[in-house]
Formats: C-alpha cells, structure tokens, sequence
C-alpha cells in the first residue's frame, strides 16, 4: 500500500507540475494575443487594486448577495487556498504514516484551523451540489442558471473538490488516534468521534488508511491540476486562478462593476482621433484576436455560474442571448483558434492571410477550421456569435452587476456591434430611421429644433431660456437639461412640466438650452455608431461650454467659483452628460431629477401634502440605479407622498429587471420572443397596484405601452396609472381645489435660491 501510494503520487505531481507549469505560460500568451489597452487604464493604482482583490475574495461581495450559495462558495474558495499545507502533510504522511508539519503540525490554532475549514469545504461542496441538482435545466429550462452550463466539467471539479475534503478530514482523524488523543480537544473538536473510533484498530491498519487517504488526495489533487491543464478552456477550474488578475485588471481600481461610461474606441492601444483617423486603426472587433488582452482574459475566467443568465432580460423573455454563453463561445473560439494565431496567422483588412504556408504547416487543422469562423455570422454561416444574440442586448448592465468574477459583457458587445455599425452597416433596419434622424435634426425622431421649446408654452409660468432670457448659465443654479424625449415625446414632456413646475414652486434659480442642444448621443454610441456619438457629443460639449461662460477663479483655490451643474430627467443624458462627456471635454456636476427633489424635499422647500391614494410600486431604470447607484431618492420622495402605499417588485434595486428600451432597442422591434416591456409589466401588476412610477422617460413610454395595450385587451383595470415621480410629488404638493374650483394656496415660507 505504502509503495504504490508513493509511486503513483510522485509521477502524478511531477506531470502535474510540469503540464500546469506549461498551461500557464500558454494562457499567458493566449492572453497577449490581444490588443493592449491604453496607459495606465487596467494598471493604475496597484494598492487599491490588490485591496479591491482582497476584499472581493474574502468577502465574496457579488457571490454573497446570493444568499447560502455565497456562504458554500465562501468555504469551498477559501479551503482550496488556506490548506494548500495539507498536500505537503499527506506527501509526509506516505513515508511516515504519523509525520506531521514541522513547526505547526502540533500547533492548536493551526489544527483547529485545519479541522473547521476543512469540514466545512466538505459541507459547502455538498450545499452546491444540492443546489446544481436542484436547479438542473431538465427540469428548469432556461430559468436555470445552469443552462448551458458543462455539466461534465462541473461534476469533475465538484468530486475532485469532495474527495479531497474528505481526504483532509480522514487524516486529520487519522493523526488524532496514531497520536493517542484520548479526549475531546480544541485540535479534534469536530473529528473526535471518529478518532475515537479509529483508536481501536491496530497500528498496521491505522498506517495503511494512512497511505491510502494521503495517496488519494495527492492523486485526485494531481489528476485535477493534469485534466485542467491540458484543458485550457474549462473556466469552472480556471476562474481559482485567473479571477483574481481579472479583478485586479478591472475598470475600476476601487472595485465598482464596469458600468455607466462606455470605454472609447481604440486601436492598437491608442483613443482613436475621429477628426483624423489613422489608416491602419481597427473600428470595432471583426475577429477574435480584436479584443483587448482583457477582453480574453474574460472569456478565461467565465466560471459558467450563470448568475449574469438569470439576470438578464433577453434571456427571461426567450431571446438568444445568454451573457453566459456568448462568453463561453468567445472563450472556447478564441482557444481554438490561438495555436493559428500564434503561428502568425491572421487576416488582413482586405481578407488576406498574413501567414505563410511555411508558418501554417505545423498549425493543427482543428484550428485553421475555427479561423475560418467569422465572429458575427449565423448558424448556416458557422458563425461564432448570431446577430440576434449581438442585437437582442439592452445595455442594462444586469450582467456585469452580478458577475462574481468581473467579466465586462457590455464592453465586448458594444465592441462587436461598433465593427458591424461602422464598417459592415449590418444593424436592425429600423434603427437607420433614427440615425439618420439624428444626423439631419439632432433628434431621434427628427423633429425641427424649434419644437424643443414648444412644451414651454403649455406652462402657466415662465422658463427661463439660456440666449434669451439670460445671457449665461452663471446667472442660474441649474441648467435644466430636458433632453429629446421631455422635449417633443407627448408622455415624457408630462414629466417635464411637472419637475420645471416643481423647481418653479421651490423657487430653483434654473434655465433651459434654447433648442440648438442635440442628442447627447447614448443610444447611437450604445447601437455601435461611436463616430456619430462623438460628432453629437462633442457638438453639445461646445455648446454646454459656451453657454456656462468663463467662471471666475477664488484666489485661494485657483478654482471656478461656481461649478456646472445640470439637472437631467432622463437617466440616459444624466448618464452620457456626467459619465461619457468628460471623455470629450466636458466636466459637469450632473444630478438626476430625484436627487434634486429629494434635496428640495428635505430642505423643507417642496412639501407634500394632499394624499396620492392607492397602492404603488417602483420600477428602476437601468440607467438611474445599476448603472448610476441611484436607488433611495426616488424611494425617499414616494414615502413622503401621503396616502401611497408602496410595494416593491421581486426584482428591483440591483435586481431589477430592464423595460427594454435600453442599448438603443427603444428604436428597434422585438420580434423574438416575449417583450420585455410586457415581462415587466406583468411582474408590476402582480401586486395588482394603482399606481406604476418609474424616474425615466424610456421607461415611462414602454412601461405605458404595455399598460395600454392589456386595457385595450380587458386584462387590466383602466385606472392603473403609469407616471414619473415627478408626477406623484406635483400632485401632492399642489393642494386640492376648493368647492369653487379655486386652489388653495399652500403656507410656505418664501424661498431662497438653492445653493
């Protein structure tokens, strides 16, 4: 027993250690196949990055959101790294079966340790089979995360991790009795019925269960570290290792998801000029090897854990794309086709090969077969992602929010979709209305400027107009930013009256843009039309600029007086305008209109007080709250409205589910599966509730259209209302009209400005 143990475990470790040694270096250059990203973007800060890796591990924060599943995981991750040692004493252990770790191998700490890590990993490995067999897509369908999943792989690692749990248990037990403890101690608190136990069998047998538990951890622990080695593509061995340079390579150093601002178009490494692009400069991702070195590092590191699937609304609404898949088809492509990449091949942008013959001959044919693939293609062109996949994404950010591993699926398909936009002209045909609207009018809808204004008039006071009615945005607190939507759609200018009312009512020193601002550019730059985005962006940056007029500098800071502050109803321009304008030049203070009312509340300078009866419940938008973190105000204001009675949906916050206009597709037909809109809706009147209340127009248009469209079909009542919250807080303010008709002025002291 001892003999062949000891055989068996030593050629396994030095295979083991020599394939994993080489699967490394291989992943490495896997990874450098890539483009390399700008200076300093995935490596600034290195302290609060290794921090950020620290806290994330530690305290899995995505992975406990989920509940005992985060709590398993927890055990499982942490048991893999803190007993590493436990290899090293079962190696001791086949030579002399009562060896133990010099130094601590009598240490109590270290034992107890030892004891309560390990059987908990064995607990917390057994939890997350419980769960996979629970939530098997046999008898889920695609409302199992594990759709899609490799079950093979993951039942490999799952067993190899129970093993060895197991193993570390038995022989922890096994030194108890070789070592004659003859009591419960804190070293066998958990392990000592089975000590106690084992003590009964003579030493021959003690030592051959030895060889045998310390050769079968050393073995299914080698045979793991072989399979996943020579299987570089199986992401449910790899995220151990390849999560934490991912974490640590993120967006953001200090640890945020990769959400709000889109990153720039590079090539090569540098911003792309728009004004004078280079000749050579790749536009969007056309081939795997496109992708940012970051990029395949993702694809790497997807675990397969599906929680980005059971978040995301394509998905839940029956439309082809997984985020989980599309990532596992990138990773699997981008290793198949590696060894021809690293031979030199590639294509040229006129579809040349780069690579001789010479260079190709050693290449395997299975990979000259996948560089053949196009990235973008349908199934009868063999084609790695399907258009529906690319084009069914609304950008809500549901994906990369719960990623535990920090994968950035918005990135890459925004990446995917700018190549075919910009190059290919290959998008959803009804999306070419609104560019070219955008292009000639400045508004999706391409209405004339003039009527941005329009909305002004059907008000019973005045709204101050930048050129017109002051000279600069220096002579006001806010610019009111309305956006397309609030100025010429009939639903979303509701909203806007009613917020420039209430800023009217508080007494906000504010003014509007008088008609020449466009399009901040968020849906063309989310469909994949960056040069389009930027030629609006910046086209507003200057007008913004011009409009805030030179601020004068305070002596003792050297800085502006004043700052730029905008206000903004649409989450979408609230987020272009504070997250994506300063990549243009443009530095602002930007709040949404929930934060400033729930400000003007609290100051005591808006107060509701006529009740708004019936039940409410609050829909997120994507754009306010994932990707903004803009939860509470919108909440704040509506427990101030007296009479309403709030009702969360089961999806809301972090988790709440798209309306579907998100990423451009307010401009493109759903023709696949379920509508999104509908889905909400449906969760939204389960609570069977008076009052829909949303804080964004796109929302507030598809929320409505739904709503109307079950009373039309009898399925709803006709007083369910859907409405910003605004709304909701003008309704409450204002006081109710006396028997004559004539309002009762409400007792307020007299405003000051807001500062």
């Amino acid at each position: 027993m001892q003999l062949a143990a000891i055989i068996v475990s030593l050629v396994l470790i030095a295979v083991g250690v020599a394939l994993f040694g080489r699967a490394i270096v291989q992943i490495v250059r896997y990874m450098r196949l890539g483009q390399s990203v700008p200076a300093g973007l995935r490596t600034n800060d290195p302290t609060q990055r290794t921090f950020t890796v620290v806290k994330e591990f530690l305290g899995h924060t995505r992975m406990n959101k989920w509940g005992i599943v985060g709590a398993a995981h927890w055990f499982v991750a942490v048991g893999f790294f803190s007993l590493l040692l436990t290899i090293v004493n079962a190696i001791g252990q086949l030579f002399k079966a009562d060896w133990l770790l010099p130094v601590i191998g009598e240490w109590a700490p270290y034992n107890v340790f030892v004891e309560f890590i390990g059987t908990m990993t064995v607990l917390g490995i057994l939890t997350l089979i419980v769960i996979r067999q629970l939530n098997r897509p046999g008898d889920a369908g695609r409302k199992s995360r594990f759709a899609g999943s490799s079950f093979g792989q993951a039942y490999f690692v799952e067993a190899v991790i129970l093993i060895v749990g197991v193993c570390i248990f038995m022989l922890h037990a096994l030194e108890g009795a070789q070592h004659h403890v003859d009591g419960y101690e804190a070293s066998f608190f958990i392990s000592y019925p089975v000590v106690s136990w084992l003590e009964g069998l003579d030493v021959p047998t003690l030592q051959n269960l030895t060889y045998f538990f310390a050769g079968l951890k050393i073995a299914t622990s080698f045979i793991w570290m072989i399979t996943v080695a020579l299987k570089t593509d199986m992401g449910i061995a790899w995220h151990r290792f390849l999560a934490f340079p991912n974490i640590f390579f993120k967006r953001n150093a200090t640890g945020e998801p990769s959400l709000g601002a889109l990153l720039p178009m590079t090539s090569e490494g540098k911003e792309i000029d728009f004004e004078d692009p280079g000749e050579d400069d790749q536009f969007g991702v056309s081939q795997v090897e496109h992708f940012s070195w970051k990029g395949i590092l993702d694809f790497s590191t997807c675990t397969e854990c599906g929680r980005c699937q059971s978040q995301c609304p394509a998905w839940n609404t029956g439309k082809p794309l997984s985020p989980k898949l599309m990532i596992m088809a990138l990773r699997d492509h981008a290793h198949a086709k590696a060894p021809y990449l690293l031979a030199g091949g590639g294509k040229t942008m006129e579809g040349e090969e780069k690579a001789s013959e010479e260079q190709l001959k050693d290449v395997p044919a299975s990979a000259l077969a996948e560089a053949e693939r196009p990235l973008i293609g349908t199934l009868e062109e063999n084609g790695v992602i399907d258009p529906d996949v690319l084009w069914s994404c609304t950008t809500c950010g549901a994906c990369v929010e719960q990623c535990p591993v920090d994968i950035e699926h918005i990135d890459h398909i925004v990446d995917m979709r700018r190549y075919q936009v910009m190059i290919e002209s290959s998008f959803p045909s009804e999306a070419g209305t609104m560019l070219k609207n955008l292009e000639k009018k400045g508004n999706p809808w391409g209405l004339a400027k003039k009527q941005r204004l329009a909305w002004t008039k059907e008000v019973d006071f005045e709204v101050p107009v930048v050129g017109k009615d002051v000279e600069d945005l220096t002579e006001v607190d806010y610019l009111y930013w309305v956006g397309c939507a609030g100025a010429l759609e009939d639903r979303a200018k509701k909203t806007t009256k009613a917020f420039a009312e209430l800023l009217h009512i508080a007494g906000v020193n504010f003014a509007i843009m008088g008609g020449d601002e466009k399009c901040t550019g968020d849906s063309p730059r989310r469909l994949g039309n960056e040069f389009l985005f930027q030629q609006l962006g910046a086209e507003n940056v200057a007008t913004l600029n011009a409009a805030f007029g030179e601020d004068d500098e305070d002596e003792s800071t050297k800085k502006p007086k004043s700052k730029k502050k905008i206000v903004a109803t649409c989450p979408h321009c609230f987020n272009t305008i504070a997250n994506e304008y300063p990549q243009l030049g443009g530095e602002y203070e930007v709040i949404h209109h929930t934060q400033l009312l729930q400000h003007l509340i609290d100051e005591g300078r808006l107060t509701p007080v006529t009740p708004v009866e019936g039940l409410i419940t609050y829909h997120d938008p994507c754009y306010l709250g994932r990707h903004n973190k803009v939860y509470t105000p919108p909440r704040e204001i509506i427990a101030k409205v007296p009479g309403l009675r709030n009702e969360e949906m089961h999806r809301h916050k972090e988790r709440g589910f798209c309306c579907g206009a998100g990423g451009a597709r307010m401009w493109m037909e759903e023709r696949i599966g379920k509508r999104i809109n509908n889905e909400r809706v449906d969760e939204a009147l389960s609570l069977n509730p008076d009052i829909v209340s949303t804080a964004c127009p796109f929302c507030l248009v598809m929320l409505t259209d739904s709503v109307n469209g079950k009373k039309n079909d009898g399925k709803v009542s006709e007083n369910v209302q859907v409405v910003d919250v605004a709304q909701l807080l003008l309704d409450s303010v204002k006081t109710p009209a006396d028997p004559a008709g004539e309002a009762e002025p409400a007792d307020e002291p007299e405003p000051e400005p807001v500062k």
